[in-house]
């Protein structure tokens, strides 16, 4: 693949992670009045969350074949289509039973998409040779600030549904646009022994694709678990974060909804910045530090008293977890190749949709600030997973 292609399929495929970040986003600053419209209590609105996570979970087990059968691109494209019509149903709904139910489409659609972009998003980092796993996931994290912001904006002009069918239009005219030009480029050639070096797909920091041993599968599910930590407090502070400014601090709609765009404009400058923090500091040094940072910024965020002080946190902790996703799903991929990136993902997009409905459940027992510090706490885990597995991790 030519070198112009390679730049092509980087920004088409950036735009999709974008795309998704915004449209997620933009649905999770609305939950609250869906919350509202549908008469839900916590525990209820939990259960009916977990329709993302199911319909996730089953798309996820199949889109890898699918991927493998007609090719990643094709099932990006599928699948944003489908995300874009899914966002508008829930505000068409007036019980937590219907709400579930739409919201199987949304996810199955939300682990569809994810599992097949990043599924070419590893393809195109071996191809260039440089570890920038981190920005692609830099511009779902931009996407989901932006469709945060917005939402605050106009929270108290447009009706959830006028907001979620404003990011249905705008999500087909993007995908008609990025999709056509995703469709028209070919996934970069894997590497060959007698192909020539400028056309080589090799993998980054490692060697290509093989076959992991029994310790080698153990080393890519703990990866796997850090993914998850990970992506579980993503999950929650997305799902959850607007409801404990409002319910729990007295905070406005808007201001809610500036409470995930602080912690996803952290993510974002994590991100951005994670390139260059993998070859300072190393993997083990990324993970562990980041952990930790995370787990003091959540204990903050959820704790604190004050709005101000509970944005703080929210922002340390998007700055912390940053890339211990990339970093995850990056090395599991070198040590076992595309089977390695698909049980990472799985396990990682499986912790972000399992986290919400696990803190719903426990806030019913508890209350939404005990329950948030659960993020804190497998933050923590992850650190200590990331030291742990540390000769593995930097091997």
């Amino acid at each position: 693949m030519p070198d112009n292609d390679l730049t092509r399929l980087r920004v088409v495929l950036t735009t999709f992670f974008a795309l998704d970040g915004f449209v997620f986003a933009g649905w999770v600053v609305r939950i609250p009045d869906i919350k509202h419209q549908t008469h839900a209590s916590v525990g209820s609105l939990g259960l009916a969350l977990l329709g993302v996570s199911a319909g996730a979970v089953v798309t996820m087990t199949l889109t890898g074949r699918l991927c493998r059968r007609y090719g990643s691109h094709l099932v990006t494209v599928v699948c944003a289509v489908l995300l874009s019509l899914s966002v508008a149903l829930p505000p068409l709904t007036h019980s937590a039973p219907a709400l579930g139910a739409v919201l199987l489409v949304f996810g199955a659609a939300y682990g569809g998409i994810n599992v097949a972009f990043n599924s070419a998003a590893v393809d195109l980092v071996a191809a260039l040779r440089r570890p920038i796993m981190p920005s692609f996931h830099a511009a779902f994290s931009l996407g989901g600030m932006v469709g945060s912001g917005l939402g605050g904006l106009v929270a108290a002009h447009l009706s959830p549904a006028r907001h979620l069918l404003c990011l249905t239009v705008i999500g087909l005219l993007v995908t008609a646009v990025a999709g056509r030009a995703l469709l028209r480029l070919r996934p970069p050639v894997p590497a060959s022994p007698g192909r020539p070096e400028h056309v080589r797909a090799e993998r980054v920091e490692g060697p290509g694709p093989r076959r992991p041993g029994g310790r080698g599968r153990a080393v890519v599910l703990v990866l796997g678990l850090v993914a998850l930590c990970t992506a579980y407090g993503e999950g929650a502070m997305a799902d959850w974060g607007a409801l404990h400014f409002q319910q729990d601090l007295d905070a406005s709609a808007g201001v809610a909804a500036v409470g995930y765009s602080c912690f996803a404009l952290a993510m974002t400058v994590g991100r951005l910045s994670g390139t260059v923090l993998l070859e300072r500091l190393g993997r083990t040094r990324t993970i562990v530090g980041g952990g930790c940072v995370a787990a003091a910024g959540m204990l903050v965020g959820s704790l604190a008293p004050s709005v101000w002080a509970a944005l703080l946190g929210f922002a340390v902790t998007g700055l912390g977890l940053a890339n211990l996703f990339p970093v995850a799903v990056e090395r599991a991929g070198a040590l076992a190749g595309p089977g390695g990136v698909a049980v990472a993902s799985t396990l990682g997009y499986g912790g972000m949709l399992l986290g919400p409905p696990a803190i719903g459940f426990m806030a019913d027992w508890l209350s939404l600030p005990a329950a948030l510090t659960s993020v804190a706490v497998l933050a923590a885990v992850a650190a200590a997973i990331g030291f742990a597995t540390r000769r593995a991790t930097e091997a």
